[in-house]
């Protein structure tokens, strides 16, 4: 009786021992994404929020400032130029890239002579540095020897400056955008794939035509995928910076100064972090309102089949 108790008193033991060394062992293998994550996202992110109080150069230290820099934020006319330009961009392009990559999808979803090659080729912008990206859509948008000039002289079309007027500086990036469709286009092909061909052949059956099956089972079963691309692709809008320095620097008057370029600005031209840290936490703060925003907006639109 007594060997079975203590029989009974060890197995828990080793249940529990066993268990703390696969959490050990998980924990180790975990640890470098773990001390990385720490040591490159969370400490910087801890430490820009001590600098938005504070006012360094990178050279001399950190100085406390009050909160001057968060005042700055609302009356430095730039800061509020370069949301202006980051929220046009982001509003204009992001509908009109969900549209087109969702219509690509839907297209090459269908048994196409050399379909693979048009998902790659359609894919292959987004695999390209973005410096090389911008260095060709810069050549692209030339006023004389520029491509889309030569295509518009076929229409009877007089050769645009793109890249040199306000207005025509937005578009130019608005219509950059659309080559970066891959990622979304791949999303969409792989959510069309998962509908069940039982539902449209339903459908069908019933009388259904190819546009009401499209609004009335696929649209609606692709929403889930519709807001998670129309998510990622507003992040990624309001961060858009490399082509902006490398095409333009901001130009012309400001037009494309969007704000991470100008985060970039103040902290490594100008040398003032701690003003770079307030801009940075007002984009976080705004790109998380609009990811809020989303899900809340979409709860009514969004169709989930559990």
């Amino acid at each position: 009786m007594a060997t079975t108790g203590l029989s009974e008193q060890i197995k828990p033991r080793r249940a529990l021992s066993l268990q703390r060394r696969e959490w050990i062992a998980g924990y180790l293998f975990a640890s470098p994404f773990i001390i990385g994550f720490l040591l490159f996202t969370v400490y910087p992110m801890l430490y820009s929020i001590y600098l938005v109080f504070h006012k360094w150069d990178l050279l001399s230290p950190p100085r406390f400032t009050g909160l001057s820099n968060i005042v700055q934020l609302f009356t430095d006319p730039k800061a509020s130029l370069a949301l202006y330009n980051t929220a046009y961009y982001t509003l204009l392009a992001v509908p009109v890239q969900i549209v087109i990559s969702f219509l690509l999808a839907l297209a090459l979803s269908r048994p196409l002579l050399l379909r693979n090659l048009y998902r790659a080729g359609f894919y292959m912008p987004i695999i390209l540095p973005l410096v090389a990206s911008a260095v060709v859509w810069q050549r692209v948008f030339h006023p004389e020897y520029g491509i889309l000039n030569e295509a518009l002289g076929w229409l009877g079309i007089p050769p645009q400056p793109w890249l040199f007027t306000k207005d025509q500086a937005k578009l130019a990036f608005v219509i950059m955008s659309f080559s970066m469709i891959g990622r979304q286009m791949v999303i969409f092909i792989a959510g069309l794939a998962n509908i069940p061909e039982s539902v449209l052949e339903a459908a069908s059956i019933d009388g259904a035509g190819s546009l009401r099956r499209l609004l009335s089972i696929v649209v609606p079963l692709m929403t889930p995928l519709i807001l998670y691309n129309a998510v990622i692709a507003v992040v990624n809008s309001f961060q858009i910076f490399i082509p902006a320095l490398i095409m333009t620097q901001g130009g012309p008057e400001d037009a494309t100064l969007f704000s991470v370029l100008y985060i970039y600005r103040q902290g490594f031209e100008y040398f003032n972090m701690g003003y770079a840290a307030a801009l940075a936490w007002e984009l976080f703060v705004i790109v998380i309102g609009f990811t809020i925003a989303q899900f809340y907006l979409s709860r009514r639109f969004v169709h989930y089949e559990n």
